[in-house]
């Protein structure tokens, strides 16, 4: 055993005695790099015998290994000064962390304290069988099954069913023609409401009705964006509802509203209720999106994007809650409500620092109308608003598309111009744009436009704008060829808002 303890001693110490003499090595070479008394006595050793230029050489090499010294120890005091900033913040980092975490614990005692409170409040109300039915809200002493029975949670939803009960769809007899529309509603604006729109702007915004039921109005303050829309809703006899966007919607109960299951009551919005209003009648409605990017609109907006784009509109249905009882309105079918087909949507919005960009999925399925300048006033005919029943103007629609469609010409000038993009620009529109451009430019047509006009149109605000995305530096000598390319292909300054556009973007590198 002696043996083997003392092969453990002088192996242990071959090996931590390596160690030993690293370190005493470093202290030692520190110790002869700062011995300044030796370099005074090999200086003074070889002062005598140096020339005047070797000391000059000798000052030189000597203040180079200073400047080199200094280097290195410079390079280690910011190794250090990193190291200890990362672990400081590392330390601040988990303070933090843990203070987050009481206070969540601290969140959810109260909330816990809170619901405790209030299921004994409620627990001590009750019910009475002659209370009023805005009463029915304390529910706390009933069961589930009592509730699905007898409880009322759509209370504005029934209150419409009860006085749409006996109605019937109204048939308004209208004769209107695009062209008289257009003009019908351009003197409304100005004689009632004292608006004022160039008859290309109403024409613009009867086509992107009937393109999609989503419209985007955008352009700078003051110039009449929500106006607009608001003007609309009064001339078809049914105000718009407003709904304006907050920063904090973030799905689409925000526009619905929600079931609560505390309360047992859905929380209904005043767009919820117009839609279903409109579900009863033959009548257009609008709901107006104000400021629709204060928040992102592929949020809130996601589900009606996608059920919008269904062909047939039986499917556009939005499930409101995953139950059925038996108070619901008639028309809430298993807990699933239909989107009515006479509802537009017209969103409006501002870009600055406090709004989001709007997505390419936005704004492929909807139609942007820029509203930049200010109304010129006129003296308008005086003009009353119109009953105007959905299933006439969907009709008037669905018969200029079929009457007036793009010329063949035209369609090939598109394809020629969608070819020359990809090759240079490295952008492609799909079938849903295309689908959209045989719908808008038709109307606009038959409203009184120009074919090629509708066409510049829909290009400039649907796929030019794509061009935003990409480095806008890189682009820039394409720009003229594309612009010489437009004018030769469709015209000499035939696609004026193209080439307005682009000229606006290159003006920007």
């Amino acid at each position: 055993m002696n043996t083997f303890t003392k092969f453990l001693y002088d192996f242990m110490s071959q090996f931590f005695g390596g160690f030993g003499t690293i370190f005493v090595g470093i202290g030692r070479g520190i110790k002869q790099i700062f011995n300044f008394s030796a370099y005074r006595q090999v200086v003074q050793m070889y002062s005598g015998d140096l020339s005047m230029s070797e000391t000059v050489l000798s000052i030189i090499a000597v203040g180079l290994m200073i400047l080199v010294l200094s280097m290195i120890f410079g390079l280690l005091f910011l190794i250090f000064r990193k190291y200890f900033r990362f672990r400081k913040k590392n330390l601040d980092q988990d303070a933090m962390l843990n203070e987050i975490a009481t206070l969540n614990n601290k969140v959810a005692d109260l909330m816990k304290e809170k619901d405790e409170i209030m299921a004994m409040k409620v627990s001590q109300l009750g019910l009475k069988p002659s209370e009023d039915a805005t009463e029915e809200l304390e529910t706390g002493d009933q069961s589930e099954e009592d509730l699905i029975e007898n409880g009322i949670r759509f209370s504005k939803l029934n209150d419409i069913d009860a006085e749409y009960a006996n109605y019937k769809p109204k048939d308004y007899g209208n004769s209107f023609t695009l062209p008289e529309l257009v003009a019908n509603f351009r003197n409304f604006a100005a004689s009632k409401l004292g608006l004022y729109y160039t008859e290309k702007m109403m024409r613009l915004f009867i086509s992107g009705l009937a393109s999609t039921k989503l419209i985007i109005l955008q352009g700078i303050s003051g110039t009449g964006k929500t106006s607009l829309s608001y003007a609309w809703g009064k001339f078809m006899k049914h105000d718009s509802c407003i709904a304006s966007v907050q920063p904090s919607w973030r799905d689409r109960t925000d526009m619905f509203g929600y079931f609560n299951e505390f309360t047992k009551k859905f929380n209904e919005t005043e767009m919820l209720k117009v839609m279903y209003e409109a579900g009863y009648t033959d009548d257009v409605y609008t709901v107006i999106l104000d400021e629709m990017n204060l928040s992102r609109v592929e949020y809130y907006f996601a589900e009606m994007l996608s059920i919008l784009e269904m062909p047939n509109r039986k499917e556009w249905i939005i499930e409101l809650v995953p139950n059925s009882w038996k108070s619901d309105p008639k028309k809430i079918k298993k807990g699933k409500l239909q989107v009515p087909p006479n509802m537009w949507y017209i969103g409006t919005i501002n870009n600055d620092d406090s709004t989001f960009a709007v997505t390419d999925k936005v704004y492929d399925r909807a139609m942007p109308i820029d509203i930049n300048d200010k109304g010129v006033p006129f003296e308008p005919i005086d003009t009353e608003a119109e009953d105007v029943n959905f299933s006439y103007l969907d009709k008037l629609f669905s018969t200029a598309i079929k009457d007036n469609p793009i010329t063949d010409d035209t369609l090939e000038k598109i394809n020629i111009m969608d070819d020359y993009v990809i090759k240079h620009f490295r952008i492609a529109f799909g079938n849903r744009i295309v689908s959209h451009m045989k719908k808008f430019v038709p109307v606009y047509v038959a409203c009184g436009g120009d074919e090629i006009e509708g066409v510049d149109y829909f290009i400039a605000k649907k796929i030019l704008r794509k061009f935003e995305q990409l480095n806008i530096s890189y682009i820039r000598d394409e720009i003229d060829p594309y612009i010489e390319f437009l004018n030769k292909t469709f015209g000499k300054d035939k696609m004026a808002e193209c080439i307005e556009y682009l000229l606006r973007l290159k003006k920007l590198t």
